[in-house]
C-alpha cells in the first residue's frame, strides 16, 4: 500500500528496551478535500531513510498496516493498529537541468517537406 502527502513533522530516532529497538516517526498531511495528518513509523534500519527528507516536501510512502492484540490486567482484550513505512520517495517535481535550455514546443518547428519528390522511394518495404 502507499500513502502520499506533505511532510508535516519528522521526529528524532528513539531507542526502546535493552535490545536497542529503534523507531522514528513522520507525520504527513494528505492532499485531498479533507486533509488528514497520518503518523507513519519507520523501525530499525528503515529509520535512516528519513534523513534525506525535510518538512514541507511532498512524498509517497510505501506502508504496511500492523495490528496487535493486548489483554489488560482486567482481562479485557484491546486491539491496536500502526502504520509502518518501508520506503519513501520524493514527489516534488525535479527542477530542469541547468545545463540544457528548455525544449521549444512542437508548434515552433516547421513541418518537414519532401525535397526530392521526383525520385521514387527506394526502400525495400
Amino acid at each position: 500500500m502507499e500513502i502520499s502527502g506533505k511532510i508535516k513533522l519528522i521526529d528524532q530516532t528513539k531507542e526502546y528496551g535493552s535490545k536497542g529497538f529503534k523507531k522514528r516517526e513522520v507525520v504527513i498531511t494528505t492532499e485531498e478535500q479533507y486533509p488528514q495528518s497520518i503518523l507513519v513509523e519507520f523501525v530499525q534500519d528503515k529509520c535512516d531513510l528519513l534523513n534525506a527528507f525535510a518538512v514541507g516536501q511532498s512524498v509517497k510512502i510505501g506502508i504496511n498496516i500492523r495490528g496487535r492484540e493486548w489483554v489488560n490486567p482486567q482481562g479485557e482484550t484491546k486491539y491496536f493498529n500502526s502504520i509502518q513505512g518501508w520506503r519513501i520517495e520524493n514527489m516534488t517535481a525535479p527542477q530542469g537541468t541547468p545545463d540544457l535550455p528548455p525544449t521549444p514546443p512542437a508548434e515552433a518547428f516547421e513541418p518537414a517537406t519532401d525535397l526530392n519528390s521526383d525520385e521514387p522511394d527506394d526502400l525495400p518495404f
